[in-house]
This record gives C-alpha cells, sequence and structure tokens, in this order.
C-alpha cells in the first residue's frame, strides 16, 4: 500500500512581522475608506511571521510579470533541489527510484516544466513521468498526494515524488485595492515543501482512499485574473463559509470507508484562514486540538498554497507521529471551490529502500 513519507520542508530567509504588515497597511493605504476592516481581517489571521523570497523592500516594487516570472523560476532552480534531496533522503530512496513527479504550483509559469529541469540536474532516470499541476492553487497539495496515491495504485511497485513550490509574494499587485486583496497581503508566505509516496514499504501514512469534491457554482469565489502585470488573485467575502458544504463531503468520504470523520486520530488541514479550522472544527464535530499542526503552520508561515498540507503533515513527523494504524484524515481546498481529500492510517514501515 502506498505510504506518504516524511516532507521535507523550506521557507526563504526574509520575515515579515504581523506588526510590519499591519504598518505597512497604514502607512501605503492611509486614506483607504476600508482601511479599518482590512487591519481588522489581517489580524484575525493569526499569522506572526510569513518568509518572502526577496526583502519586502523588493517585493513591494512591481517591476512587471516578465521580472517577476524570471525570478520565480531563478529562485526555484535554487532552492527546490536541496528540498527534494531531504525528502528523498527521509523516505531512504535515490533519485533513481522516483517513477513520477508531481510538481504544483500556482504562482509562477514554466515551460517546459521544472519537472524536465529536475530530471536533468538531480539525474532522475530519463523515463521519470512528469505531472505538472498549476491551476488548483492550494487545493493542489492534496491534488498531488491522490495523484501519487493513484499513480502507485496503478503501478504498485512504483514511486512517487510530490513537489510544491509557492512564492505568493511574487503576485503582490500594488494596485489592486480590493479589501479581498488587502487581507491577501497580509496572509500568503512563501515557501517550499517535497514529499516521497512510496509503493512498497515506508514509515508515514498509508493511503487508503481519495476524492474530489467541487461545490457547485462558486469557481469566481477564488480566482486569478490574469493582466499584462501578472496574476491578480480575487478572493471573494464568502470563501470562509465554505466548511459548511464542505464537511458533509469530508464525512461521505470518511464514512464511504467505513470511517466516522468526526472521530479519527489525526487531521491534517489545508490552513486557508483560521475560519477555516473553526469552521471545520465546528461542523465536523472536532476537538480545535486536533488541528494544531495547521494553526501552527498559518501561525509561523502564512497561508503557504499548495504547501500548506504537507508542512502541517512535516509537523505531525516532527510530534513523533501518531500510533501505529491510527486512522486520519488530509484535505486541500482551493479555487472551484474544490477539496482533494484523502485518509489513510499511521504505518511505522520498515523504512527500507527499494
Amino acid at each position: 500500500m502506498a505510504t506518504l513519507c516524511k516532507p521535507s520542508v523550506s521557507v526563504p530567509e526574509y520575515v515579515i512581522t504581523m506588526e510590519e504588515t499591519l504598518e505597512l497597511a497604514r502607512s501605503r493605504h492611509a486614506d483607504h475608506p476600508q482601511l479599518p476592516l482590512a487591519l481588522r481581517l489581517i489580524e484575525n489571521t493569526g499569522v506572526k511571521t510569513r518568509h518572502i523570497v526577496q526583502p519586502i523592500e523588493e517585493t513591494l516594487k512591481h517591476p512587471g510579470f516578465e521580472e517577476r516570472n524570471k525570478l520565480y523560476e531563478a529562485e526555484a532552480k535554487a532552492r527546490v533541489p536541496a528540498v527534494i534531496q531531504r525528502a528523498l533522503d527521509d523516505a531512504e530512496l535515490l533519485t533513481s527510484d522516483i517513477d513520477v513527479i508531481i510538481y504544483v504550483s500556482c504562482t509562477g509559469f514554466m515551460m517546459p516544466s521544472l519537472t524536465a529541469w529536475l530530471i536533468n540536474e538531480m539525474d532522475f532516470d530519463s523515463t521519470t513521468r512528469q505531472l505538472p499541476i498549476a491551476q488548483l492553487g492550494c487545493a493542489a497539495g492534496g491534488a498531488a498526494i491522490n495523484r501519487a496515491h493513484d499513480f502507485c495504485s496503478a503501478y504498485p511497485h512504483a514511486n512517487a515524488l510530490i513537489v510544491a513550490c509557492e512564492f505568493c509574494s511574487l503576485c503582490y499587485q500594488p494596485t489592486d485595492l480590493g479589501v479581498g486583496s488587502l487581507l491577501s497581503n497580509g496572509l500568503f508566505g512563501d515557501g517550499i515543501a517535497a514529499a516521497v509516496v512510496r509503493g512498497r514499504g515506508g514509515r508515514g501514512v498509508t493511503l487508503e482512499r481519495n476524492g474530489s469534491y467541487l461545490i457547485p457554482k462558486t469557481e469566481d469565489w477564488i480566482a486569478y485574473d490574469v493582466r499584462a502585470t501578472g496574476f491578480h488573485f480575487l478572493l471573494d467575502k464568502r470563501v470562509p463559509t465554505t466548511m459548511e458544504p464542505l464537511a458533509p463531503a469530508l464525512r461521505e468520504l470518511a464514512g464511504t470507508h467505513g470511517w466516522d470523520a468526526s472521530d479519527l486520530d489525526f487531521y491534517i488541514i489545508h490552513a486557508g484562514g483560521p475560519r477555516i479550522l473553526d469552521d471545520l472544527s465546528k461542523f465536523l464535530e472536532v476537538d480545535p486540538h486536533a488541528f494544531r499542526f495547521s494553526r501552527a503552520t498559518l501561525t509561523e508561515y502564512g497561508n503557504i498554497a499548495s504547501a500548506v498540507v504537507l508542512d502541517a503533515l512535516r509537523r505531525l513527523f516532527d510530534e513523533g507521529g501518531a500510533e501505529d494504524r491510527a486512522r486520519g484524515l488530509l484535505a486541500g481546498f482551493g479555487p472551484g471551490i474544490t477539496a482533494e481529500m484523502t485518509v489513510g492510517r499511521w504505518a511505522d514501515g520498515d523504512g527500507a529502500g527499494r
């Protein structure tokens, strides 16, 4: 059975605090009629620190989409290989053991995908399959886990590598002054994560069943408006209410597997914001402490998009993992509005390589 091993996570060295974020909003948007509301919303995110790939002075500039995309490519090539190598080491595998690379990102564009560069640069086998996913936003972390599960189910002795690379700060648009945009300026951070899904052996979460659910007629609630200046993030004020219709989808997936979603041993959930976690606790009837890993990611790194789920899982590993055979739920939420969900058990495993 496919096992999701310990993720490796890296965040850039430049840090911006909540206090600095609020002061920037006050100084740059002093005349904004909804500034008090925006400040209140930013404070309520609970984000204490975020990491970004450039000093804040550079981040606030807009040299154009071309220059930003070049920076995205350069930073990805400089930072991703080391994260991948740690994930391979934790899974006790080599690049030659990987059969597919699933690369997810919504904050920059490359063609060919970074997967082609990685295969050449890190000596993956030339037969390694490539699966880049660019348009699922924050849900892509969950989707990557699910597609890795599907691949390893189809090819039981295969191994999949998941890579999430998100530089949200490169999507900052100084001319976007809607409350949703101002909120996103204080919510999103940059981060890279990688994890291996082993077809056989390994320590981590054995993936048993996955599913997807899209809330009808919500495709414009989270979106990009793509212009000459790049990606303009659109965030509808109704997004925080989405856990009420998504909680039944999580219940149904667990129920189809014979489990009660309210009575599991661990939960690895995308932390889009504190309301998401609060409402999920309410509608799933789960103790808020169950979401401590997701909340810690939000507090320390902000919303790092598709990398959130992997970082929350990394925190479970760092806490010592779970009891062998403990039951858990993993879920990512993003544009659509889409939920990508997985249920599985903790496995101590033997850690032996292929």
